[in-house]
């Protein structure tokens, strides 16, 4: 590979290859230094200019499921989130996973009366202190995003409740906040507006430390499509009756049944279910 040979990202940008940042994220998956090494070394002598960041994945998580497939499982997380669709409904009962393991109580697809329309709120969550009115932006590509359009409607919609439902004396003690949560990126002009606005934009890797790679990493709630052991079919047969968590079949594994897998696979799926969640070795 030569040193400055260039790859071509989701979005159709052009980047230098980064071998310190493939380095990192299998690091971060679970590989040891050893392993990562080696993937690294395999890609980097084998990278043809041009090459896509996702043959640069797809190749990285065939080598990682050689030799573990729990490790596999949580290098693909953001190839998992894609796949929460095709309607973005399980994406949201994912956000909403996620706002429950920060304790607080949680509401999905309620109808809130603003001071002009009724409007669906995706999620309602709440502590003894704040309501959080959040959005769910799914996108099933990695190369779509959420534009400035987005927290700029988000925002309208956002006054509007606070005009109306929650204009009434109950909520004043409560601070109220806006969220807008995508499974890919926001544009430059997207963020600039949510700062402005006082809004709360999480994307995959933003902001830095509380994207949602972050909040798996913290609560161990990884969606069931990272599960390597599980086909495309059998992973939407689960999303269609509102199982999202690779968690829910440890502790249930009789959700399972409704796939009819005969018992050894079933052990398999729960045993990768384990470490992926627990990390476990």
């Amino acid at each position: 590979m030569k040193s400055q040979t260039l790859i071509t990202k989701a979005s159709g940008d052009q980047v230098v290859f980064d071998p310190d940042k493939l380095r990192h994220s299998l690091r971060r998956a679970g590989a040891g230094r050893e392993r990562s090494d080696a993937i690294v070394r395999a890609i980097s002598r084998d990278l043809q200019e041009g090459s896509t960041t996702k043959q640069i994945y797809r190749l990285a998580h065939k080598m990682l499921r050689k030799e573990a497939k729990f490790t596999a499982a949580r290098y693909s997380l953001k190839q998992a989130l894609l796949e929460l669709g095709p309607s973005g409904f399980p994406f949201e009962q994912f956000v909403a996973k996620l706002l429950e393991a920060q304790g607080l109580r949680v509401q999905t697809g309620v109808l809130r009366e603003g001071k002009c329309v009724t409007h669906e709120v995706d999620i309602l969550a709440a502590d003894s202190q704040r309501v959080l009115l959040a959005e769910c932006k799914f996108h099933n590509r990695q190369s779509l995003v959420s534009d400035v359009k987005v927290p700029l409607y988000i925002h309208s919609r956002f006054n509007d409740l606070l005009a109306g439902y929650f204009n009434a004396p109950e909520w004043k003690s409560f601070t109220l906040e806006s969220w807008i949560f995508t499974n890919t990126r926001f544009t430059d002009d997207a963020m600039a507006y949510g700062r402005c606005a006082g809004q709360h934009l999480i994307s995959w890797d933003t902001p830095f430390d509380f994207g949602l790679r972050d909040w798996v990493d913290r609560t161990g709630l990884h969606p069931l499509t990272c599960l390597t052991t599980l086909t495309r079919r059998e992973k939407n047969a689960l999303l269609e009756h509102q199982i999202v968590l690779a968690r829910d079949l440890v502790a249930q594994p009789e959700l399972l049944s409704r796939l009819q897998l005969a018992p050894r696979r079933v052990q398999i799926v729960i045993e990768e279910a384990r470490h992926l969640c627990f990390q476990t070795a």
